[in-house]
């Protein structure tokens, strides 16, 4: 078993659309019990094609993520899955 097991993934489909180079585009999800300064994981379902994706508790119960285009182009992912973990800062 995992030690990452007591903390449960929340899902979400999630379509960016076309992201411009040089642009960005986020994503609330609601994860119930994070708190600020709690770690915070991010994955999404499809190749990312060298965005950046990041993710980052913003706000009680909310987490943020971001998918960040510096390729030289836009890109346009289509929709996928992206799945947030939080866990408790006083774990780590």
């Amino acid at each position: 078993m995992s030690r990452l097991s007591g903390f449960p993934v929340v899902s979400a489909t999630w379509d960016a659309a076309s992201i411009a180079d040089g642009d960005e585009v986020a994503v609330d999800v609601t994860v119930p019990g994070a708190a600020l300064g709690d770690f915070a994981l991010a994955s999404l379902s499809l190749d990312v094609a060298d965005l950046v994706l990041s993710v980052a508790v913003t706000a009680a119960n909310t987490a943020t993520a971001v998918l960040a285009n510096n390729t030289g182009g836009a890109v346009d992912l289509g929709s996928a899955t992206l799945r947030v973990r939080v866990i408790p800062f006083d774990v780590m």
